[in-house]
């Protein structure tokens, strides 16, 4: 293998890498936006949660059901 072959060849590898690691970011850039919304619908439902057990503090926490 001659120089420029080489060079060609490290090019070509070079080029498929830049691809992969731009691929990678963007999954990574996914991620993170999905793990941001679950964590929104988390707190959403924790401060409901706490919400409902505010509302209603008479109610028993674990009630048995009817069938019982």
């Amino acid at each position: 293998m001659d120089q420029d072959e080489r060079f060609m060849a490290i090019e070509i590898k070079l080029a498929h890498q830049e691809d992969l690691v731009e691929s990678l970011n963007d999954v990574v850039y996914q991620q993170t936006r999905r793990i941001d919304q679950l964590e929104a619908m988390v707190n959403a439902l924790a401060e409901h949660i706490r919400n409902a057990a505010q509302n209603a503090p008479n109610a028993p926490a674990h009630e048995v059901p009817p069938h019982y």
